[in-house]
């Protein structure tokens, strides 16, 4: 569905991209991820066609992006970080303007009438922009970009100043977006990412540094298996114990996270908790909490754009 080959981009003598490839699959909730400053909004502006390239080609539904822009743009919704909104028109009447800018043949009033259903702005149509909230406001963006019914959605910081209610209710939106439409998600909140994405990019200096469906990337496909124990007991014996339980490769001390309790992360190449229990039970410790983790995404963030992919 989206394919980007070899794509540079230099500002002067700043190489911002160097021969970036990925692709995105039909139906997908990909999360692009980056550090300030690492390439992300040149490569979402590439693929909008906002920006020219200066080598590769980004190819949307199999259109050249560069080559015949209209076409491709035909297939992409886009809801950038700041929506464009006209803040003086209503919502009804913004929508239909957008409508009408983007030339859909489309039956107007169901079409419209649909897409306000699907993202929850019904209740505002009648309502100037302006005088609306913040979490109404990313709605009638990501209204926008609905219109036409485009089979891509690029969605740049789309929970950004949003309350945690609204940010729960924009996930579930997307992901349902994503049963009918490819997603292309950026976003700085790592754990909105990790519960809404299929698959991560991660970019770097201008490269990509990692690439891979998110479970794979947070540890679950990596034959390492890792526990959260929450124990009672003297912090430093308990330590010892795992430490010197079979199978278990690494144990990391988190902290006390209450009086007399104290929080583990161990790995082991394999299934431990059996034997951990047996252990455990023979001893004055006790098991407040014992249950797999994967790693965070934000760890391997943090890992990948320090240098450390290993």
């Amino acid at each position: 569905m989206i394919e980007v080959k070899d794509i540079t981009k230099s500002y002067g003598r700043h190489l911002a991209l160097d021969h970036i490839s990925f692709h995105v699959k039909k139906g997908d909730i990909t999360g692009f991820l980056g550090a300030n400053g690492a390439g992300k909004s040149t490569t979402m502006n590439i693929i909008t066609g906002y920006l020219s390239s200066d080598s590769g080609e980004v190819l949307i539904n199999g259109v050249n992006i560069l080559n015949n822009p209209i076409e491709a743009k035909k297939h992409i919704g886009y809801l950038p970080e700041i929506p464009p909104l006209y803040n003086d028109m209503t919502t009804e009447k913004y929508l239909r303007f957008i409508f009408d800018l983007k030339r859909v043949r489309l039956p107007r009033q169901a079409h419209l009438d649909q897409i306000c259903q699907q993202v929850g702005i019904q209740d505002v149509r009648g309502r100037i922009i302006k005088h609306l909230s913040k979490g109404y406001r990313q709605r009638i963006g990501l209204a926008q970009a609905l219109i036409g019914d485009p089979q891509v959605l690029i969605l740049d910081e789309p929970t950004v100043g949003l309350d945690p209610a609204q940010i729960i209710e924009m996930r579930k939106l997307i992901k349902e977006l994503g049963q009918s439409h490819t997603v292309i998600l950026s976003s700085h909140i790592l754990s909105e990412v990790q519960a809404v994405c299929d698959k991560i990019i991660i970019i770097r200096d201008g490269k990509i540094a990692a690439q891979g469906l998110t479970d794979e990337l947070t540890g679950s496909g990596r034959g390492t298996r890792r526990l959260r124990l929450v124990i009672e007991g003297r912090e430093q014996n308990i330590y010892s114990l795992l430490k010197s339980t079979d199978h278990v490769t690494h144990v990391t001390k988190k902290g006390e996270t209450e009086k007399g309790c104290y929080e583990f992360m161990v790995e082991s190449d394999t299934d431990v908790r059996r034997s951990l229990y047996r252990s455990l039970s023979r001893t004055d410790f006790c098991i407040l909490t014992m249950q797999p983790s994967g790693q965070s995404l934000e760890e391997t963030f943090l890992h990948i754009i320090s240098g450390n992919e290993e």
